[in-house]
């Protein structure tokens, strides 16, 4: 039984291959091409029902080519696929109106349901311009969890729904609502931020809701909020349900909220609304942590250096062996603790290629064991003044849990004074306080002129 006409282009001969046979296997006629020109020559004179096509061919890049095609021909679905599975890419897919987008790899029995699918739906795309294709975005990595992310992200920037994206901290959530909102229907318009301390009062979380007309309304960490923070956001959106739409099917508002919390277990314990979590619940987006897809490690490195050459900073590189020393780290602070590795890195060393060295003194990974204390030495372990300091900014915030900076304020308050004690005992040799330290000399030595410590010998 004939399903339907699929027109397959790709540069790539095994692919047009693969998918003839998979798609003829199904009930399909196939017509393969492996340039954009003829592409454009068949559908542009009523030729096929379906087009898949590659994004980058020989003569013309297909996002050149879709707002044709869509103009031409309203009602032709076209799935798009890509090696360069960036969230850009989904999202350049999704405005030029594409049925569906597939990274390749893809899989091959999804990539035949979806021709079912498209061939079922047959109705106009939105045929939107593009974001320009040479932008970039913060949100980095080629894994398979991260490719689903893409594909949610970019058919949500052409929704106006409430999302909840959940995450450990340092994922990236509030960069994924931004992403929501400057490509979306309502990018130019206010992305407001709005936490458990901004909405304390009514009048103040009325005033954020007045700033965000027309925009979007970012509740941040909402499984942090107290109880009365959480009734006041429940009677503002049933506020905002009340109103009259600002546009014809467009809220006043979009809302978008994160948690790093796992609110369901906090419903059940009683602390978090239930009413407020299945209105904010309407679409949930869930980062990954880090350690769920190291295979993005090696990319996400590339891109703060490349942030940082950006900044001035020259270019710079990192060896096999330091990289896997990344690879491996388990990142309870994910990507931000990465992102801020990389810069202490950068700052500390002024070398070209970065080495599995340099990585393990600021990894904090197990070290060797320092030798023996003789009696009489001073207490100058790490632990001992990170313990200290824990305690008393614990006590100066009266019980409340450290901000997210506390990590480098520990390291710029506690590394120097550290340094510093250390080599006094060792009396300013420093092979003896690197061996304390448990860092390499070359590391120390860094430290020492990046600190601008000065060392007494004698």
């Amino acid at each position: 039984m004939n399903h339907g006409t699929v027109i397959v282009a790709d540069d790539d001969a095994s692919i047009r291959t693969v998918l003839n046979h998979a798609l003829m296997r199904a009930g399909f006629l196939v017509r393969t091409t492996g340039n954009a020109a003829t592409l454009w020559r068949w559908a542009s004179a009523g030729e096929g029902d379906i087009v898949i096509t590659d994004v980058v061919m020989p003569d013309e890049n297909a996002f050149d080519l879709l707002p044709k095609l869509k103009k031409q021909r309203p009602d032709l679905p076209v799935i798009v696929m890509s090696a360069q599975n960036t969230l850009m890419t989904a999202i350049n897919a999704t405005e030029c109106g594409a049925f569906e987008y597939f990274p390749k790899p893809f899989d091959l029995n999804e990539m035949v349901n979806t021709v079912r699918r498209a061939m079922q739906a047959r109705k106009p795309q939105r045929p939107d311009g593009r974001a320009a294709a040479g932008a970039e975005l913060p949100i980095v990595g080629r894994s398979a969890v991260m490719q689903e992310i893409y594909r949610v992200i970019a058919r949500l920037t052409q929704s106006d729904l409430t999302v909840l994206i959940s995450g450990e901290s340092g994922t990236g959530k509030e960069l994924v609502a931004r992403v929501l909102h400057d490509f979306g229907t309502r990018t130019g318009q206010p992305f407001v931020v709005a936490g458990a301390t901004a909405l304390e009062a009514d009048a103040a979380a009325r005033d954020l809701v007045r700033q965000a007309e027309g925009g979007t309304l970012f509740l941040d960490e909402i499984g942090d909020w107290p109880a009365d923070v959480q009734t006041r956001m429940v009677r503002l959106l049933q506020d905002l349900d009340m109103r009259l739409p600002a546009a014809p099917g467009k809220n006043p508002v979009r809302i978008i909220a994160s948690t790093h919390r796992d609110l369901r277990r906090l419903i059940e314990q009683g602390g978090f609304r239930e009413d407020l979590f299945f209105r904010l619940n309407v679409v949930p987006v869930r980062m990954p942590p880090l350690r769920e897809r190291p295979e993005d490690v090696a990319e996400l490195v590339q891109h703060f250096f490349l942030e940082a050459e950006r900044q001035g900073q020259p270019l710079r590189s990192i060896d096999p062996e330091a990289l896997e020393m990344l690879r491996r780290h388990a990142w309870p602070g994910n990507v931000r603790e990465l992102e801020n590795l990389i810069q202490r890195l950068l700052a500390i060393h002024a070398e070209p290629v970065i080495t599995s060295q340099m990585v393990a003194g600021v990894l904090h990974e197990p070290k060797p064991a320092a030798p023996p204390k003789r009696p009489g030495d001073a207490d100058i372990t790490l632990a001992g003044f990170v313990e200290t300091y824990l305690s008393e900014h614990f006590a100066k915030l009266g019980g409340q849990l450290p901000d997210p900076g506390l990590h480098d304020r520990v390291i710029r308050e506690v590394e120097r004074p550290l340094i510093m004690k250390c080599l006094s005992v060792t009396r300013g040799n420093q092979i003896k306080a690197a061996e304390i330290l448990g860092v390499n000399r070359n590391t120390l030595r860094s430290k020492i002129r990046s600190l601008d410590i000065q060392v007494q010998r004698g």
